[in-house]
């Protein structure tokens, strides 16, 4: 099987690369994240790259490109600790409606998001959920052809700097009952809409949004609304993936540079064959990380059934390699490892927080056994 990139996606991740390195170095990072963790001017300068259109068809204003596209750009704003939430805004927002919405609210905000005019990112953490989709306690209701929406979400990316978001509600049901759940998309501006921001251990910003019969605009109706949720939620777990590869991509390198120049006993400490077999182990975490990033992106595109088993896997993988590549390489750096000064502890801090997203590795276990029952783990 050919894994090489096309030249087209060399070029893009060419030009992703180039934009980080000159125009989103560690000193502006570090001032975005004194500033509350999101910058609309450097969320402008991705759109002006033409990254926010990237899944959005060419018929509404995007480039019209697909789920490996979308993995070569993440690992660049992986290397780079990119705060703004580029795979909600883009990736999420510009997949779901693509694939779910009407013909007029597709008309209404894809251009926009192309565009970068509007940022919409996935509402959908609840309390109590604990990482399951199905339990959504937020009630939406019908007046005739008009919906409003009671209930709160939390942790939503840049929930209180965001321009609409992506919300799945109950129309009917138990608290867990999936077929109850349907889709919407609210404007943060419209009425009885509240936002609380805070940052995040990462450097980014979150918040916590609740609604109050707020008017809000049908995506996907109940019974499709949970598939929609599934492809959400899968969109930003091959994203996060990719993403986490890049992250660890530096941080290893940034490891091996420290190693080549920090001596003890007069010699650096990368001719130590312990730290050398230690370095071994991790870059092997690191290339299993890789391969199921890869994976992940590659199943996007497969049925259902398919695509969650093929995405659980991943995160799975990807938890694991975080967890282990982070650990390893702040140890290896001893205690500079973990001042806000060296970026070293910044790439640990990101690591950290992408292995609670989207489900965390024991939850991501819990979801590769539940699909392990007809097959005793042996996969076709």
């Amino acid at each position: 099987m050919d894994f090489d990139f096309s030249d087209d996606q060399e070029m893009l991740r060419d030009s992703v690369r180039k934009w980080v390195a000159k125009g989103y170095d560690f000193e502006r990072r570090k001032g975005i994240v004194k500033a509350g963790g999101f910058s609309r001017e450097a969320w402008r300068e991705i759109a002006d790259l033409g990254l926010t259109g990237l899944v959005v068809p060419e018929a509404r204003g995007g480039m019209g490109f697909g789920a490996v596209d979308a993995m070569v750009v993440m690992e660049e704003l992986g290397r780079g600790l990119v705060l703004e939430p580029y795979a909600q805004g883009a990736l999420i927002a510009g997949g779901v409606l693509t694939a779910h919405a009407s013909e007029a609210v597709q008309s209404a905000w894809l251009p926009k998001i192309a565009a970068g005019d509007a940022l919409i990112v996935l509402a959908h953490q609840e309390r109590a959920a604990r990482y399951r989709l199905n339990h959504v306690t937020t009630a939406a209701t019908q007046s005739g052809s008009a919906w409003t929406i009671s209930g709160a979400k939390s942790v939503v990316p840049v929930g209180d700097k965001a321009d609409a978001f992506i919300v799945p509600a109950r129309v009917s049901g138990a608290v867990d009952a999936s077929e109850g759940i349907a889709l919407f998309l609210v404007e943060r501006g419209a009425a009885g809409v509240t936002t609380r921001g805070y940052p995040t251990q990462d450097g980014g910003r979150a918040a916590e949004v609740s609604f109050s019969n707020t008017p809000a605009t049908l995506l996907a109706a109940a019974g499709a609304g949970f598939a929609a949720l599934e492809h959400a939620v899968d969109i930003g777990i091959a994203a996060l993936c990719a993403e986490a590869v890049g992250v660890m991509d530096q941080l290893v390198a940034v490891t091996v540079e420290y190693m080549n120049t920090r001596k003890q006993f007069g010699v650096t400490i990368a001719t130590f064959q312990a730290l050398r077999h230690r370095i071994a182990d991790v870059k092997m975490q690191l290339e299993l990380g890789r391969s199921m990033s890869y994976f992940a992106s590659l199943k996007m595109n497969e049925p259902h059934e398919a695509r969650r088993r093929a995405l659980a896997q991943a995160k799975l993988q990807l938890g694991q390699s975080m967890r282990f590549v982070g650990q390893q390489c702040i140890q290896l750096h001893g205690g500079i490892g973990v001042t806000d000064e060296y970026i070293a502890g910044h790439y640990f801090k990101r690591l950290t927080v992408m292995e609670l997203s989207f489900g965390d590795t024991m939850h991501q276990l819990g979801e590769v056994a539940a699909r392990m029952q007809d097959t005793a783990g042996v996969f076709a």
